[in-house]
């Protein structure tokens, strides 16, 4: 199987900065899609960005202009870089990636383990 490990979270002021990482380890043969979603209290999982093998971008509106999605295909690895963070960016973020595992018929989901962000004065 794959292992996600998630790091980067913590506590921030509004106006603050982070960078969340997230790293695949196994027999990948290949990555597809990578994408990060959060989770607020008392709200569903949202989609936040993701990134396409061909580096095709895609933002929830709240944090256009503000976060931004990258990967690098030699470390198996994608970033979400948060700038201007808010209070309502508040919430457990998890990075989602889809992976050829060598022995696989093809694609599956993978989920990381969830990283705390808290934006508060």
């Amino acid at each position: 199987q794959v292992q996600l490990v998630e790091s980067g979270g913590g506590l921030v002021q509004p106006g603050g900065s982070l960078r969340l990482s997230c790293v695949a380890s196994g027999s990948i043969l290949s990555i597809n899609d990578m994408g990060w979603y959060r989770q607020a209290p008392g709200k569903e999982r949202e989609l936040v960005a993701f990134i396409t093998s061909a580096d095709r971008r895609n933002y929830e509106d709240s944090v256009k202009g503000r976060f931004t999605i990258s990967r690098d295909n030699v470390k198996n690895t994608v970033y979400l870089q948060m700038n201007s963070l808010k209070p309502e960016d508040t919430a457990v973020y998890y990075c989602n990636v889809e992976i050829f595992i060598r022995g696989n018929s093809g694609y599956r989901m993978y989920w990381g383990q969830g990283t705390q962000v808290t934006v508060s004065s």
